[in-house]
């Protein structure tokens, strides 16, 4: 007897006999199945990780960078301990910046924001920037209100303040201080709802925690931002040019490495704006490498791409 076996993937046989098909069906165990599943298994601290790659974009900042780690720690191991049936209590986690302009405190607390928020600490965990004129109003009553809504804008998330010493600018009389009271007030009462962020110069925060004896012990944690050095501001100078796809030449580098040392030894330091400088100069030099390549008719990869000595718009 002629006979012709063929074999599918479902399980299905085909018997032909003297030209004769006929079906059969097969169960196919569990162990012959080709489709093997590997149950995933969740990286542990991913939030961690993710936290410190962010981080590691950032130039110098190591003081802020530990404080965020020491948070993150103390966050996972509350979680653990209430696994645990231990108490878990909550800190406050408003937070003092203190340094000059363009130092990257901004910058942080956008991160900050995004951190709380994937750890559930906040509930939204966006940011809100506010200055003087945001709070303070201008008749009495009005500036309490105003900085109620701006917290009330805020619960979730952020409320960050920079130049916060400019509330005490105007003295006792001035609405100012009424913005700081009200702050105080609900930094205690909506302490666990929101995150109150105060930045401003070094010296001038100092002075304004001595303005409202409650402001001091409410603020957990301060961290300095200390101005960058030389070689600080070209590796940032070297990140924006790579993130925007241009290049230095090595005479342009130079140039801007000499101009960088001189303003760090002649300059005040609370009047220069650190990385904010230098990113206005690398788009004052973009904009003058645009200028030149028009007017050579030079449209090369390499011409679109480098910036010479003679583009960077720097005061000597």
């Amino acid at each position: 007897m002629d006979q012709a076996v063929t074999f599918k993937n479902n399980g299905q046989i085909n018997v032909i006999l003297n030209g004769q098909k006929k079906t059969y069906h097969e169960k196919i165990s569990e162990s012959a199945s080709y489709e093997i599943k590997i149950p995933k298994t969740q990286p542990q601290h991913v939030i961690l990780n993710e936290m410190e790659a962010e981080l590691n974009t950032l130039v110098g900042m190591e003081e802020m960078k530990r404080m965020l780690k020491e948070i993150y720690a103390w966050i996972y191991i509350n979680k653990k301990r209430e696994e645990q049936g231990l108490k878990a209590g909550k800190q406050s986690l408003h937070m003092m910046f203190k340094g000059n302009p363009g130092t990257g405190k901004t910058t942080v607390a956008r991160l900050i924001g995004k951190l709380f928020f994937q750890m559930n600490v906040l509930s939204k965990g966006h940011l809100i920037e506010a200055e003087r004129a945001d709070l303070v109003g201008e008749y009495i009553g009005h500036t309490a209100q105003k900085t109620r809504d701006l917290i009330k804008k805020s619960i979730g998330g952020i409320l960050f303040i920079d130049e916060a010493y400019s509330l005490a600018r105007g003295g006792e009389k001035d609405f100012g201080k009424e913005a700081i009271d009200t702050l105080v007030k609900h930094m205690e009462d909506k302490q666990h709802e929101f995150v109150l962020i105060l930045a401003g110069y070094s010296k001038e925060m100092d002075h304004f925690l001595t303005l409202n004896p409650g402001l001091h012990s409410r603020f957990p944690l301060v961290v300095d931002f200390p101005d960058y050095s030389v070689e600080q501001l070209m590796e940032i100078s070297k990140r924006m040019m790579i993130e925007r796809e241009y290049t230095f030449s090595k005479e342009a580098e130079w140039k801007l490495r000499d101009h960088l040392n001189m303003i760090k030894t002649n300059m005040a330091p609370a009047k220069f704006s650190n990385g904010r400088y230098v990113r206005n100069v690398i788009e004052k030099s973009i904009r003058s490498q645009a200028m030149r390549l028009l007017t050579s008719d030079q449209y090369q990869r390499d011409d679109l791409m480098t910036i010479k000595s003679q583009d960077l718009v720097i005061k000597e």
